[in-house]
């Protein structure tokens, strides 16, 4: 790939000023096709003519650039005049950035681009355009860009001194085709309020998102206007940002004297409000625009119901996903981290593929995951993996390998991607089956627990349920996984059989004792109840519905235990208690976010408490989707729309939806591969009507007050008596 081209780069004389790169070539013929094929180490963005190419925001993405750098391929036939001019700014993006709290490894010292434009005409004639000695270099205006800390801007540079690039001798090894979805604008919002404080203006965009801001500017010569974004305000009601650690989230734009406008080009800000320093009287907020930035993915699930708080905890898991889902599903936008964490992605996936189309998303983060899975199976808590080794490994994180491939295969029928992952698949259960002496219960190494678990020992991050259980227990529910996953591609899973065999035995037999578990917490009742982990598992549903009524009806779970919860208590027929917790208000709950004025999913039940004081500075994110996987709750017992494993991508639905009196309606719908699946439900004094719509060419089972239904594609309406 991009044989005939040479890599080419910036001095480092430049320093932090990002360079551009131009080349410039004749098209004097007619044109019947030309393509640009592109890549870079950084980011770039090209225009041809002064017209930009293609849509991709801080391409090529970020994958695991070790091994896989992907090439961009743009039509710009359209673009293309007699005299022409190719530009390419390049910035350090995640490639060459700093990125977390560590010094991560870089690849490369400065920002990079390999091209080739093949022009072909409609005499059969072709030419081909590359980077090599002959494209010039020069210093652009951006004098500085990082993910983490944003840019510097000098609208004061109008002319370029051109010199020679740079030629390196880079590989072309990990160069791929484009897999994953572009990144792309995909929304603007203009502000709500403009207010005066200490420092500057205030604008608030009334939604905590992901992006950045486009605005214009009327200062005098050299006047340098900054901005500075977070995500909620402080007492004085100025923006907030100690939560930020050592992320700026700054832009700093040198005026020319000029109107002009302008926004950023290699960096992106996760915030509502931003603040707006040196501004020239005061700010208009028609000369500012926040732009929604985040993966090319299809909003498919939808969900209502009529309690008003509850659609706006829906709207914002699906603002929570938008803001996390920016190449890979990071944790948070807006602090010094923005990593592909596995155990978030796992425990939030299902819900993923009911609100967006996220198959190719997944599949491009999974390829990376299985190339950056070590040398023994096990795997990086992020991915891609810039901490090395550190806290690597645990469970219910490195489940992400197993979890992940298979919930894309239910979702959409991609059997491909079980084959793809399979030995991904396996090697992380043989790496937990080698960790210890006991091949069947994982009862080493690191492991973050219960994650903000609020049953917590005082100053922990970790919750109460022994980590040991959990992670014996994720041992079982993989491996259970993988049996299924070998199935479906026809290979012979006895040996994986006997194994879940034997961790099933041995967890009941270390974890529970004269039928109570050893770690009385509703995580560890919801994963046996959840992973099918007991024999008898009423008892255990018993025990969290009475955990949960003696904590006030309210969750103490946290990261391992949230997403189990309610599937744990309907799958035991503890539907009331289960919408009790969803229906919520007090803290901690879904609904007391909701009260205190949120618009995504916070990392922490009580991230501001109901007296406004913050949990922390130092890890206290107001977009961390992972609590938002409650949503498949809704989607399935709700509405009750479920895959039918023996039948992915939902060739045949199920519904079995489960009603609760303090709801009046619910409605929800799906766009998957076979069409729009949608489920109803209305309560009309005591009469309830059921209404299902089965695509064409599919099939649905429906369950309704113990009876069964077998139904072809259309409408179908049931009315019960409650």
């Amino acid at each position: 790939m991009l044989d005939k081209s040479k890599w080419i780069s910036a001095p480092s004389e430049f320093g932090t000023v990002c360079p551009m790169f131009r080349k410039t070539f004749d098209a004097k013929r007619e044109i019947s096709c030309a393509k640009l094929k592109i890549t870079a180490i950084g980011c770039y963005v090209a225009h041809i003519n002064g017209k930009r190419v293609g849509s991709f925001v801080l391409a090529p993405g970020w994958t695991a650039y070790h091994s896989r750098l992907q090439v961009q391929e743009y039509d710009v036939t359209g673009l293309l005049e007699e005299e022409n001019t190719l530009d390419i700014e390049a910035g350090d993006g995640w490639h060459l950035g700093r990125l977390a709290w560590i010094e991560a490894k870089k690849f490369g010292k400065n920002p990079s681009v390999i091209f080739e434009l093949e022009i072909k005409y409609k005499d059969g004639t072709a030419s081909l355009i590359v980077s090599d000695e002959t494209t010039k270099i020069s210093k652009s205006p951006i004098l500085f860009s990082s993910i983490y800390d944003g840019e510097i801007f000098d609208s004061r540079v109008e002319e370029f001194k051109w010199e020679p690039a740079k030629v390196m001798e880079y590989t072309k090894d990990t160069l791929i085709p484009q897999e994953g979805e572009e990144i792309v604008e995909v929304e603007r919002l203009t502000p709500i309020a403009v207010t005066k404080s200490k420092t500057g203006y205030v604008l608030d965009f009334g939604q905590n998102l992901t992006g950045y801001v486009e605005f214009t500017v009327n200062a005098p010569y050299g006047h340098v206007v900054e901005l500075y974004h977070g995500e909620i305000l402080d007492k004085s009601g100025d923006v907030y940002i100690d939560n930020l650690r050592s992320a700026l989230q700054r832009i700093q734009f040198i005026a020319n004297g000029k109107k002009t406008t302008y926004k950023p080009k290699f960096t992106f800000q996760g915030f509502r409000y931003v603040r707006v320093v040196n501004w020239i009287g005061e700010p208009d907020p028609k000369d500012f625009t926040a732009i929604v930035v985040h993966s090319n993915i299809k909003r498919t699930g939808y969900f209502s119901c009529s309690n008003e708080k509850v659609n706006k905890l829906f709207e914002n898991i699906i603002w929570g996903q938008k803001g996390n889902f920016l190449d890979v599903p990071t944790d948070c936008p807006q602090r010094d981290e923005r990593l592909g964490w596995t155990g978030d992605a796992q425990m939030f996936i299902k819900t993923a593929t009911y609100n967006f189309d996220v198959e190719r998303f997944f599949i491009k983060w999974l390829s990376d995951l299985a190339v950056e899975q070590f040398e023994d199976g096990g795997v990086p808590a992020v991915i891609p993996n810039v901490l090395g080794k550190v806290s690597s490994s645990s469970s219910a994180w490195g489940d992400a390998a197993v979890i992940c491939p298979w919930q894309i295969y239910l979702s959409y029928g991609n059997k491909e991607i079980l084959k793809r992952q399979y030995d991904s698949m396996c090697k992380w259960i043989d790496y937990i089956k080698n960790q210890g002496d006991n091949p069947y219960i994982w009862n080493t190494g690191h492991h973050y627990g219960d994650w903000l678990g609020l049953d917590a020992p005082y100053g922990s991050y970790v919750g109460a349920t022994d980590k040991s259980l959990i992670a014996t227990a994720y041992f079982a529910y993989s491996t259970a996984i993988v049996i299924k996953a070998g199935k479906v591609l026809g290979y012979d899973t006895t040996e994986y059989e006997k194994l879940y065999d034997n961790v099933k035995k041995a967890f009941q037999d270390t974890f529970i004792k004269d039928g109570r578990l050893t770690s009385d917490t509703q995580t560890a009742h919801a994963l046996v109840i959840f992973f099918d982990l007991a024999d008898d598992l009423a008892p255990f549903g018993e025990r969290l519905n009475t955990l949960i009524k003696e904590n006030g009806n309210k969750l103490t779970t946290g990261f391992v235990g949230t997403p189990y919860l309610l599937h744990a208590l309907s799958k035991t027929g503890y539907h009331e208690t289960a919408y009790s917790l969803l229906l919520q208000e007090e803290f901690p709950s879904w609904l007391y976010s909701v009260n205190q004025g949120a618009t995504t999913i916070w990392e922490h039940w009580d991230g501001i408490n109901d007296e406004g004081k913050l949990w922390s500075a130092d890890m206290n994110s107001f977009n961390h989707y992972a609590y938002g996987a409650v949503a498949d709750w809704m989607y399935e017992v709700m509405a009750g729309i479920k895959i039918d494993e023996s039948s992915p991508a939902f060739s045949n639905i199920i519904f079995e939806p489960i009603t609760d009196k303090r709801i009046d309606f619910v409605s929800a719908s799906i766009e998957t591969k076979n069409g729009v699946v949608s489920s109803s439900w209305k309560r009309d004094g005591k009469t309830v009507t059921y209404t299902f719509n089965v695509p064409q060419g599919t099939t649905a089972t429906i369950y309704l007050n113990g009876s069964k239904y077998t139904v072809e594609s259309g409408e179908h309406v049931f009315t019960t008596e409650e």
